[in-house]
């Protein structure tokens, strides 16, 4: 009899850096069941997005492609609606860049595409943002989605067989409740299921009348000093929440509130998985899109917190850890250099798939996979390298330096990680460094080189970090794919 694979729990949350629980060593915030998964799982302590903003980092979790072989550039500012089918919807401001549905992933092959052709049951409940939220694509059944993709916590925009409606209830509740009434259903079935549990949490806003009141008020009292209490930085953009003092104070409050509202919810999550015998036959998967400054170098934002965009590790890290219950070790932290382009590919180890991608499918997958942690007891042998790109600014990063490259104009950066790992001196204008920032230079061009779309190269298209209108590359005028930055 051919042995069951295993089920997954993807669960995913929206803009949480790597710093911000309390298993990664953040002794201000609350996060029990996040800590029950590092305790019983593995906590991977270097694992980076591929870029530092939500819809480019979701696709390429997806794909294995990077931001310039998949075209998605910036977060997804339209595209994701039918606006003449939204009713009396069209005319709310909030849908005002809606015209007409796009998929931004047409015509590539996605994991959950194979998991589809694998047997497995997909499901997803929460966040897509990747364009078209209203028809379910790339292998899933179940399909309860978010309409722009950002929302408010008591007023979401939510997407259900096809209509758009408002949620009056906790959005972060409601994709649990929604979840768990899938794992109801999955219980004694035959076949494996996928379940993508896609938080808005803790994305903004992070006023205290958008959360809970009990967990606000946790951190009523809270001092915040895991956190830097530093200026604002001279390049913070000002559409974006910021402040020192007590707004930092509020700001902080909100962020944690939401993390620990989620966190609480993942535990109800777990505790299903539990209670109907799935949980020794199911891998639990946390992750998040991408990091978050939150006062971090005195910047309140992700990569498009400040113009041009920052790649500083507190925007570009994200926490990981991966639970299987009695089959994966528990309690280990690994410390190998990973991104988002391997997770494909580990994922499709994992489950012993061979996914039948073609030749220029895989050609534009660079991602390798680092499945061995799990069942090798040998020390972990760490990657040499890993890239990451937001428009025309990329980064390369090894455990020692970080070279961070502007086209065409720059600035440019360099950082000595093991000397400098809060990244405050930046090298890159010191004569001694030159033939180091030179051959980090080169190595970064052949690389993307060798794994970007000519098409949908990310160093040649306009990206403002205000969003993105349409599929990159595919205008004449590069410059109708991005939109263009709002006047004071």
């Amino acid at each position: 009899m051919k042995k069951k694979r295993p089920n997954i729990l993807m669960i995913l949350s929206d803009d949480q850096g790597a710093w911000a629980m309390r298993c990664a060593g953040n002794t201000d915030i609350q996060t029990p069941n996040l800590d029950r998964l590092a305790e019983h799982g593995v906590r991977f302590n270097s694992f980076f997005c591929t870029s530092p903003v939500c819809s480019p980092a979701r696709a390429t979790l997806l794909t294995g492609r990077i931001p310039s072989a998949h075209g998605v550039q910036d977060w997804i500012c339209s595209g994701n609606l039918d606006k003449e089918g939204l009713g009396a919807l069209k005319e709310d401001p909030y849908y005002a860049l809606e015209e007409k549905p796009i998929r931004y992933l047409d015509g590539m092959t996605t994991y959950t595409d194979v998991l589809k052709e694998q047997g497995y049951r997909c499901a997803l409940f929460g966040k897509w943002h990747l364009g078209d939220s209203v028809a379910p694509q790339h292998g899933f059944e179940k399909w309860f989605t978010i309409g722009r993709g950002g929302c408010y916590y008591n007023k979401a925009d939510v997407v259900e067989n096809g209509r758009v409606s408002f949620e009056k209830r906790y959005i972060t509740h409601v994709i649990t409740d929604r979840a768990l009434g899938f794992l109801d259903e999955c219980k004694g079935r035959e076949e494996p299921f996928y379940l993508s549990v896609h938080y808005t949490a803790p994305h903004s806003p992070w006023s205290e009348d958008q959360h809970p009141k009990e967990y606000i008020e946790l951190y009523r009292d809270c001092k915040f000093t895991a956190t830097p209490d530093l200026p604002v930085h001279p390049n913070q953009i000002p559409t974006a929440p910021f402040g020192t003092g007590e707004v930092r104070r509020n700001l902080l409050r909100g962020y944690y509130a939401a993390i620990t509202a989620m966190d609480a919810d993942i535990g109800r999550l777990l505790d299903k998985l539990q209670e109907t015998d799935l949980l020794e036959n199911t891998i639990v998967i946390f992750t998040s899109d991408n990091g978050m400054n939150m006062g971090h170098h005195g910047i309140w934002g992700k990569g498009n917190g400040t113009f041009p965009f920052n790649m500083y590790d507190s925007a570009v890290k994200v926490p990981l850890l991966i639970m299987w219950d009695g089959h994966y070790p528990q309690g280990k932290v690994c410390s190998r250099i990973c991104s988002q382009y391997d997770f494909f590919p580990t994922l499709m180890d994992m489950l012993g798939i061979e996914p039948a991608l073609p030749a220029d499918e895989k050609g534009y997958m660079p991602g390798k996979s680092f499945a061995d942690v799990f069942t090798e007891e040998k020390e972990d042998e760490h990657w040499v390298v890993v890239f990451d790109e937001y428009g025309p600014t990329r980064m390369i990063r090894t455990e020692e330096w970080k070279y961070i490259c502007r086209f065409p104009y720059g600035p440019d950066e360099l950082y000595h990680l093991s000397c400098d790992p809060e990244e405050e001196n930046n090298l890159i204008d010191d004569p001694q460094y030159r033939d180091l920032a030179d051959e980090l230079h080169l190595r970064l061009i052949r690389w993307f080189y060798r794994y970007a779309d000519p098409k949908m190269d990310g160093a040649k298209e306009p990206v403002t970090g205000f969003g993105q209108l349409c599929r990159a590359g595919i205008h004449a005028d590069r410059r109708e794919a991005f939109r263009k930055p709002t006047k004071k």
